[in-house]
Order: structure tokens, then sequence, then C-alpha cells
């Protein structure tokens, strides 16, 4: 029996078919892979310390017709207050930020190490009492800083990443505050948190920055209180939800506004694909991305 010829609309589709499914992985592959830091700070932390040393030394002599005895004490304290640098990282609202890129771009994440704080440290009352003992100032040892992205990338935490969206923390503040209500006997119990953070997106290889803007997140949670003294506790996890997906929300815009005018990065945005990038005509405008407002 002779075998059946496919059709040429058939062969048509077929290689339509391979060719899309080959240019999709072409373009998977292609991706740009972008790392996302939690957010770092550096808070001053004061530490009061005490050191003490004490010695006594006696002898006595005794003699058929006498006794004799002397004796010698003495003793070194220290102590004051010992101020440094402390370079934290805070996780708690930078998972919303991943979400927002993998839902609204087509970048692919990497998973960066946490910061390296470096070994820990003597305390200051540790140093002190090495130095009464042994006379000797103790060196401090410098420590490594969660704000030198460059060192961080050199070292290796964000390997396999194309791109280090990188978060620094400027303000944090929690308002909490009664207001009476006029004309009644009420009163609103409102809890806040404002939080205010700059972000730079590097490239690992050139470290060149492709991206810098600050960007603001704000929750709220507000209860009312009766005149018969009512205690309602703010809800503190809605508070922090909503500060996370307001600053993820931010973040993605602003991403997206700075990243469309960029001839490389602007089709990994969602609603823009390389080839609509190529068969735009000369001199066009780059195709703004859509904006994903996350409620």
């Amino acid at each position: 029996m002779t075998p059946l010829k496919p059709s040429r609309r058939a062969f048509a589709a077929t290689l339509a078919a391979g060719a899309a499914l080959f240019a999709g992985a072409a373009f998977a592959q292609a991706a740009p892979r972008i790392a996302v830091t939690d957010l770092g700070y550096t808070q001053r932390v004061a530490e009061y310390f005490e050191a003490a040393t004490a010695s006594q030394q006696s002898a006595m002599k005794a003699t058929p017709t006498s006794l004799s005895a002397s004796g010698s004490a003495s003793m070194t304290y220290v102590a004051g207050t010992h101020s440094y640098m402390e370079h934290r990282e805070l996780r708690a609202f930078s998972n919303d930020i991943r979400g927002a890129l993998l839902k609204g771009t087509s970048f692919r994440l990497v998973q960066g190490k946490g910061f390296d704080a470096g070994d820990p440290q003597p305390t200051a009352a540790e140093r002190a009492l090495q130095q009464v003992k042994t006379g000797k100032i103790a060196k401090p040892v410098r420590q490594p800083d969660v704000n030198d992205i460059i060192a961080r990338i050199r070292k290796g935490e964000f390997a396999g990443a194309d791109y280090v969206l990188f978060g620094q923390l400027s303000s944090i503040e929690f308002r909490d505050a009664f207001s009476p209500l006029q004309g009644t006997s009420s009163a609103t119990h409102q809890y806040g948190l404002d939080l205010l953070a700059d972000f730079s997106l590097i490239d690992t290889r050139t470290y060149e920055i492709k991206a810098a803007f600050s960007a603001q997140g704000a929750g709220n949670d507000t209860k009312l209180l009766s005149a018969r003294g009512d205690v309602m506790p703010p809800n503190r996890a809605k508070v922090m939800r909503e500060t996370s997906q307001s600053l993820a929300a931010e973040v993605f815009a602003q991403l997206g506004e700075q990243l469309s005018l960029d001839r490389a990065l602007a089709p990994r945005l969602r609603g823009a694909s390389p080839a609509g990038a190529a068969n735009a005509p000369a001199g066009a405008a780059p195709a703004q991305p859509e904006v994903m407002i996350l409620r």
C-alpha cells in the first residue's frame, strides 16, 4: 500500500508550528535572568560594656619570737559605651516584587544568596578585658558592607544572574494614633506603616546601572472604638501585606517606565515581543509596558 503524501497545507502548518516553537524556545533562553535582593539597611548600634580585673598577694612569716604579714591588692575597672554600624537585610518586602516581575514580565528570576555579614566579632566587653589584661588595643575587623553591591556581585552572591535589582531601605516609620470623632464619644485607632526604598538595576558583567529610582509602600488599619473602653489590637499582618504590595506595584511601574526606553530590555516586558520590536518602523516610539497594580 502506497503511503499518503502530506498535503502542502499540512506541511506548511507543521513548518510554521516548528518555527514558532523554535522561536519561543530561543526567546525563553534569551530572556535575561534577574536576582532581587532583600532590602539592605545600616543602623547604628550602641553597646554598654564593663570589664574588670583584680589581683591579690599576701605573705606571712612567723618566728619563735615574732609574727609578720604583708599583703597587696590591685584592681582595674573599665566601663563605657561602644557604638558601631550594623549591616543587615530586611526580608519582609521582596517577595511581592519578585511576584510582580514574574507576572508582568518575561524575565527569569534567580535566587541569590543572603547577605554574608561576616564572622561574629568579640563584644566590646571582651575587647576591653583583653586590653586590660594585655595592654594591647584589639583592632576592629572590617565587616562586609551590605550596600557594596559590586563586592557582593564579585563574591558570587548572585551567581547566574544577568542583572541584580538591589534595594536599599531609606526610611521606615510606624504610625499609631488615636483620633476622637467629633460629636460622638467614639474614637478611631489608626495603625500604619510607611516605607521608602532606593532601587538600582545593575548589570552583573559591566556594573552598568540600567535603572535607578525610589519607591514607596504604605499600609494602614483603622479600628473604630466605642466609649465602653473597647480594646481592638491593630491587624499588623494586614498593614505589612498592604505595604509590601503597594511597594511592589510602584517598583514594577517605575522599572517598566525606565526599561521601556532600553532597546535590549524593553522586549522582555509583557506586551512587547522581539518580533514586534524588530518589525517596528524606524523612529517609532517604544511600546509602553503594561503596569500591573497589586491590590
